[in-house]
């Protein structure tokens, strides 16, 4: 089911979460957009993530990234699927360099620009640092937040030198975290009411910036126009009412602003994949089951987890970190 955008309860004290998630069968596409910038590893299994109209097909050892407020989606391809995903507030990075290279811009580029894993070599280094920063989420040791902080600038740092994007001027934009907060009152006004169209001029305002100030700020921090991403809210919103309500199409195109349902039907195609149609009857059909199980957190006794004596006998096993890794084990 699709959740509604929501905030991670992340916070300046808190500004980092992590898991362990595990996909015990393939599934219908699952959607999702939060505040949190997202870094993930795929450790085992096969799997989609999308982005806008961008497809990109994983195996163990590559990475993805999302945007902060980015709607995005996955669909495990295999059974068994299990990754380390890994949410942060910029703060938590803070305004690194990577050699030239800020580490928002690998965010901001558009999806289809992002870094993505190119050597064998990568992808075994990038898999060894996964499992460091499970050691640092299950130990909690004095200092392991400073250590997964400093494991994430070696994961983006490991892609951004195989960065190659086809526009080079992607790879020389810089933006420093403090930039976010310029344009952050327009996000928060749509995601706290996605099924209203606010306008340029109004979310300009709420920033406390002219139109054209607002326009360049936006584009530069969040890698895409400002009508791009209140559109892909919307639909984002459109997507969860297809699953929970019994909503004619029709009336969800009226709610959310579409001129019709054809432009709702062909705006939600695009990004979806799939008809609004297709969407919810595929959803529904999965509705009954929950489509990951989150079997390790940052979080002490998060809500969400559930380790493997509460998980149903079927589910695959996600492979524990070796021997030496383990928690409680010293050299």
């Amino acid at each position: 089911m699709l959740a509604r955008p929501k905030e991670l309860g992340l916070s300046p004290a808190e500004p980092f979460k992590g898991g362990v998630v595990l996909h015990p069968y393939p599934a219908a596409l699952d959607t999702d957009m939060h505040q949190a910038f997202e870094l993930g590893v795929l450790l085992g299994g096969q799997e989609e993530r999308h982005f806008e109209d961008t497809v990109i097909v994983l195996g163990p050892g590559d990475v993805w990234l999302c945007a902060a407020w980015e709607p995005h989606g996955w669909r495990a391809l295999s059974p068994g699927t299990y990754e380390l995903v890994t949410q942060f507030l910029p703060e938590f990075v803070g305004e690194e360099m990577l050699d030239d290279v800020s580490w928002l811009s690998l965010f901001a580029a558009s999806p289809d620009q992002r870094p993505a894993v190119r050597s064998p070599e990568t992808r075994e280094r990038l898999m060894g640092i996964a499992q460091d920063i499970r050691q640092e989420m299950q130990q909690r040791r004095p200092g392991w937040l400073a250590a997964i902080r400093l494991h994430i600038l070696q994961v983006l740092l490991a892609i951004s030198r195989e960065w190659r994007p086809a526009n080079n001027a992607a790879r020389q934009r810089t933006m420093r975290a403090a930039s976010l907060g310029k344009v952050m009152p327009a996000v928060r006004l749509i995601y706290s009411n996605p099924s209203r169209r606010l306008t340029v001029e109004e979310a300009a305002a709420a920033c406390g910036l002219s139109i054209s100030q607002f326009g360049h700020a936006f584009r530069h921090v969040m890698g895409q126009s400002y009508c791009s991403f209140r559109t892909r809210t919307r639909l984002a919103y459109a997507a969860q009412l297809l699953l929970t309500t019994d909503w004619a199409v029709e009336r969800i195109a009226e709610q959310l602003g579409f001129a019709d349902a054809s432009h709702l039907h062909h705006a939600f195609a695009r990004i979806y994949g799939c008809t609004p149609a297709r969407y919810r009857t595929e959803g529904q059909d999965r509705r009954a089951f929950r489509r990951y199980t989150l079997v390790e957190s940052s979080t002490p006794d998060d809500p969400e987890m559930r380790p493997p004596q509460q998980q149903e006998p079927w589910t695959p096993c996600v492979p524990p970190l070796p021997e030496s890794e383990a928690v409680g084990v010293t050299e």
